[in-house]
């Protein structure tokens, strides 16, 4: 218990420092991380602790899916939801599929294995560009596509991958059953997310006292994934749901001024905990990882999900060229190269049962695929960001 504690207080301390030297180094917060992470872990004194399923699913990811849906603003969100869907679904399903193909003719993987891996590595994370925006204190259209279009492609994925999952292990193997899966996926885990809001809502209209508010807006966070979970649903687009609701609804009365001030610092500081303690355990992760052996295999993975993710954002973002939903070329170079890999697409590979052929070969890719997208498109993407003009030069 105590060594435990230990070494989230170390891991803390480590966050902490990290994030005070690349502010002052103008470097990606998540790069730096990362960094520590693999010093740590070549350490003689090293922390006994690793990135597991366990703990990115039970621990990890309703924080930080809870905080993103919060601070979506639905009223914003609706001029744009139709861009916001069709790289969600279709973006998603194009990704999966271009990745699948890709390794399967450049690799020899079997089909099963890559439609698995496409769908997984379609998740993106672009904590590197949301955490710049915010450091420039930017808004605007670009800063809400990044976002949201990140958050709804993490729930099409999970759901798209338990349901593949279900189909790699034999559980479904006609294009009805997997329609009718996929329906219930879907609405199952809204209905979740929707169910737990509701109560944490209801429940939080009772009071004013802004720690209780807190408290329920907790329990919504990881009681709706947990729900989910439990019935073999999607608990990532449960707690999407539920994000969303208490922090759109939430506005209406139910939570108070001063708690809603209390949950929003909260979060934010939830959030920077649970993304400090993801990125270093990527980076321990990464330096016990043998790249070396399998390097062209890997290069040809980093290779195809990069043209994935352009045939991905360009088309998509084509069918709306002759509307008012237009989206310039400068956004568009932004959402792809701002499509990075992180804690979702880990924690799906980490998820795959061990009798699952090729297991180690897809988490073994998708963590390659992830620390090359941290280094590259971090490093890079606030320089590409000021040269478009949508921060400030001396941020």
């Amino acid at each position: 218990m105590y060594s435990e504690i230990e070494t989230i207080a170390l891991l803390l301390l480590v966050a902490a420092v990290v994030a005070m030297l690349t502010r002052r180094l103008r470097l990606p917060y998540s790069v730096g991380l990362v960094v520590a992470g693999i010093a740590i872990a070549l350490l003689p004194f090293a922390p006994k602790v690793t990135l597991t399923k366990e703990l990115l699913f039970s621990a990890l990811l309703p924080p930080l899916i809870f905080e993103a849906a919060f601070y979506l603003n639905w009223r914003q969100l609706r001029g744009d939801l139709p861009v916001v869907l069709v790289l969600a679904t279709l973006g998603v399903v194009v990704s999966a599929g271009v990745t699948a193909a890709g390794m399967h003719f450049l690799v020899g993987w079997p089909w099963m294995g890559t439609l698995i891996f496409g769908v997984l590595i379609a998740a993106t994370d672009p904590v590197s560009v949301i955490a710049t925006f915010k450091e420039a204190r930017a808004q605007g259209r670009l800063f809400l596509l990044v976002e949201s279009e990140s958050l709804f492609n993490d729930g099409t994925a999970a759901v798209l991958f338990a349901v593949m999952l279900e189909f790699a292990l034999g559980h479904g193997s006609t294009p009805s059953e997997v329609s009718l899966r996929l329906l219930i996926a879907v609405g199952g885990s809204l209905l979740c997310g929707a169910l737990v809001a509701g109560l944490a809502l209801l429940l939080i209209g009772r009071t004013h006292d802004h720690l209780v508010e807190i408290t329920f807006t907790t329990v919504a966070a990881y009681g709706s994934f947990i729900l989910a979970e439990h019935f073999h649903l999607s608990g990532v687009l449960a707690t999407l749901t539920a994000g969303l609701m208490l922090g759109n609804l939430g506005t209406l009365g139910a939570i108070s001024d001063r708690g809603r001030e209390a949950i929003q610092a909260f979060w934010e500081y939830a959030a920077f905990v649970a993304n400090s303690l993801v990125f270093l355990l990527i980076g321990m992760r990464e330096a016990n990882q043998n790249f070396a052996a399998g390097w062209k295999s890997l290069a040809a993975a980093i290779l195809v999900v990069t043209v994935a993710r352009a045939l991905t954002v360009y088309p998509c973002c084509g069918l709306f060229s002759m509307s008012a939903l237009r989206i310039g070329w400068r956004h568009q170079h932004v959402l792809f190269w701002g499509g990075l890999r992180g804690a979702l697409a880990l924690a799906l590979a980490l998820a795959l049962p061990p009798e699952l052929p090729q297991r180690e070969a897809i988490v073994t890719t998708t963590f390659a695929v992830v620390a090359l997208s941290v280094f590259v498109q971090g490093l890079t993407i606030k320089p590409l960001l000021r040269a478009f003009g949508e921060i400030p030069a001396d941020r």
